[in-house]
């Protein structure tokens, strides 16, 4: 039985690819920087959780590599100080590896864009991996995929779906171009497949795309069009702005808004579907048949609808923290004043309560901007509320009677904090 190691198989791509080897009867090893989960979701294969960030030593790669014949690698982030690690040195680590143990076979899932003429850090750190592993001395065969979709999304397909499904009008860029070859993710992982049986496509690269090129706004029109949203006008970006709202995304510092996305987007990302097929002996789908063969459900609608909701809710949230610290320490002396008298403590507990209380609400507004999963910034938000509610209502009950005290306020906050926790998490 041949024995395949998948590295990403965390991700959007990699879980697919990770299912479809399964069911060829292949022994799968997977591995994640968390794998919580991972082997309920797909059993049958085995995961090994290693940050690739830090697998930057041949020497961490060793143990891992023993009796693996195969390595498919579907690792790759988007922007960030470990895009060079992941996309360049991690995989020099595997190789230098390699020879040590007797692999023959690497499989790279790349981009279309990691080409000389994209100058974003990420189109051109793929292609430095790239060559890596044209350099390496193995059986190599890399997939440039164009946009890979599915029914359901992450990332970018996520981003498009959210815009597809805004009200009054849907934002698209001005100009020309802008266009995609999009795969279907099945379709990429039975190309995945088809190359890890197959030494004969060892030396060759290839671009997984669909039967037809898309612009940006046809994409939308077919998502738009999929989730049951009906006709909308389309307002055209001009690139200035565009390059505003990308560099806003930079400073968030999360999601497919950024830049780099935004270039790639200028880049083009169309690729020559025919001779794709032909090569592989592959027909992937269309989008249009894809969509079509899998109609969406409410889950689907509700995901695009609260896809901008999200970061919205995140920003309320740390806004209200902000707030709620800037009164504490500003015009929270008197309301203090009373708690610490209601409960019999020293006159000496006030300020370090008052300010004490500030600073963990200005606390909670870092925590719920920067913890990206959402669920330690929900927790914390949920204690802190939970523990002023109580003090407070113990101390000074009649606030309760208060319509705009700061008792009843906690029970809308307190809807808002589980909203949050339930959707923060875009994977």
């Amino acid at each position: 039985m041949m024995r395949v190691l998948v590295l990403g198989a965390g991700g959007f791509i990699g879980r697919h690819i990770v299912t479809r080897l399964l069911a060829e009867g292949l022994a799968v090893t997977g591995t994640a920087r968390s794998i919580a989960g991972l082997e309920a979701a797909m059993p049958g294969a085995r995961f090994v959780q290693i940050d690739l960030a830090k697998a930057v030593e041949p020497e961490h790669w060793h143990g891992l590599l023993n009796g693996i014949d195969v390595v498919v690698n579907a690792a790759g982030v988007l922007r960030g100080p470990e895009m060079e690690a992941i996309h360049v040195a991690m995989p020099g680590a595997l190789i230098a590896a390699a020879s040590s143990v007797g692999l023959q076979r690497v499989i790279l899932v790349s981009a279309i864009s990691a080409r000389a003429d994209v100058p974003t850090d990420y189109a051109q750190s793929k292609l430095r991996g790239e060559q890596v592993l044209r350099a390496s001395g193995l059986a190599w065969t890399i997939l440039r995929p164009s946009l890979v979709y599915a029914e359901g999304s992450y990332g970018g397909t996520s981003l498009l779906r959210g815009l597809a499904a805004l009200p009054f009008a849907v934002p698209v860029p001005a100009g020309e171009g802008y266009e995609f070859s999009p795969i279907h993710v099945d379709d990429l992982a039975e190309t995945v497949a088809r190359v890890t049986a197959g030494p004969g496509f060892a030396g060759q690269t290839l671009e997984p795309c669909g039967p037809e090129t898309l612009s940006h706004r046809e994409i939308l029109k077919r998502y738009r069009a999929w989730l049951g949203f009906g006709r909308t006008r389309y307002l055209a970006l001009p690139l200035p702005l565009m390059q505003v709202i990308a560099r806003l995304g930079d400073l968030w510092r999360e999601g497919p808004v950024s830049s780099v996305s935004l270039n790639q987007l200028i880049a083009g990302n169309a690729g020559d579907g025919a001779a794709f097929s032909s090569a592989v002996g592959t027909s992937p789908r269309s989008m249009a048949n894809a969509l079509r063969d899998q109609p969406a459900q409410v889950q689907d609608r509700w995901h695009a609808r609260l896809y901008f909701l999200a970061p919205t809710i995140r920003c309320v949230l740390a806004l209200l923290w902000l707030v709620s610290a800037w009164l504490g320490l500003t015009q929270g002396a008197e309301q203090t004043h009373d708690v610490v008298r209601s409960l019999a403590l020293p006159s000496g507990f006030e300020d370090p309560l008052r300010i004490g209380a500030s600073l963990a609400d200005a606390g909670l507004a870092a925590l719920v901007l920067f913890n990206r999963k959402g669920r330690w910034a929900t927790w914390a938000q949920l204690a802190v509320i939970g523990g002023y509610t109580a003090v407070i209502g113990w101390a000074l009950p009649g606030l309760w009677l208060d319509p705009l005290g700061p008792l009843l306020k906690n029970l809308p906050i307190l809807a808002l904090v589980l909203v949050h926790g339930a959707i923060a998490d875009s994977r």
